[in-house]
C-alpha cells in the first residue's frame, strides 16, 4: 500500500500498485511478443473473454466460373455495351432527320463493324475519319448522359426479380404439367 500526500490539498489517496495497471496506448512501434513467440500480444481494445470465430461468416453465394471478375461486374460489362448499343440508336435516329450525309456514312459503317463490344466499336470509328470522330464523341456523350440520367436503375431491378420469378414459376408449372400427364398414362 501506498499513500500519496499533496502538500496543498489536505486528502490522502489510498491506492495498492497491485491492481493498478495503466492501458497500454497503440503505438506506432511493433509490439514486442509475449509468451507465445507465434502469437502477438492481445491489443489493450480487444475484450478478452471474446472467442475468434475462423470460419468466414458471409451471407452472398459463392460464384464459381468468374475468375478475377463477380458476376455484377460482368453485368455491368453487358449493360456498358448495351448503353453503347442505346447510344448508337439515338444518334442514328438524330442524324436521320437533320443530318442525311453523316446518317449515311453512320449506317455504311454500321454495316462493317458490330456493336457487341462497344469501347471497339467507338475506337474504331474515332479512327475511321474526323467526321467519324465527332460522330464517336456524340456516342460517348450520349452513352453517358443515358447511363447516368435517363437510365431507370430501380426500375431494371424491379423488372429483373420479377422476371426470375415469373419465369422460375412457368418452368416449374410446365414442368409439373409433363409429369402429371406422363404419370396419368
Amino acid at each position: 500500500m501506498m499513500f500519496l500526500f499533496a502538500p496543498n490539498i489536505s486528502i490522502y489517496v489510498l491506492f495498492s500498485m497491485a491492481s493498478y495497471t495503466i492501458p497500454s496506448w497503440p503505438s506506432i512501434f511493433p509490439l514486442k511478443p509475449q509468451g507465445s513467440a507465434n502469437r502477438p500480444p492481445r491489443p489493450w481494445w480487444t475484450p478478452t473473454n471474446r472467442s475468434i470465430s475462423t470460419t468466414l461468416q458471409c451471407h452472398k453465394m459463392y460464384v464459381p466460373g468468374f475468375g478475377e471478375a463477380s458476376p455484377e461486374a460482368r453485368a455491368a460489362k453487358h449493360l456498358h455495351d448495351f448503353f453503347t448499343y442505346v447510344a448508337v440508336r439515338i444518334v442514328i435516329a438524330q442524324l436521320e432527320s437533320y443530318n442525311e450525309e453523316a446518317y449515311a456514312d453512320m449506317m455504311k459503317f454500321m454495316e462493317n463493324h458490330s456493336v457487341d463490344d462497344g469501347d471497339k466499336f467507338c475506337a474504331d470509328l474515332m479512327r475511321e475519319s474526323s467526321n467519324h470522330k465527332t460522330l464517336a464523341l456524340r456516342i460517348l456523350e450520349v452513352r453517358s448522359a443515358y447511363c447516368k440520367t435517363d437510365f431507370e436503375w430501380d426500375n431494371l431491378e424491379r423488372l429483373a426479380s420479377k422476371m426470375v420469378e415469373d419465369r422460375n414459376t412457368k418452368v416449374m408449372r410446365d414442368y409439373l404439367s409433363e409429369t402429371t400427364v406422363n404419370s396419368d398414362n
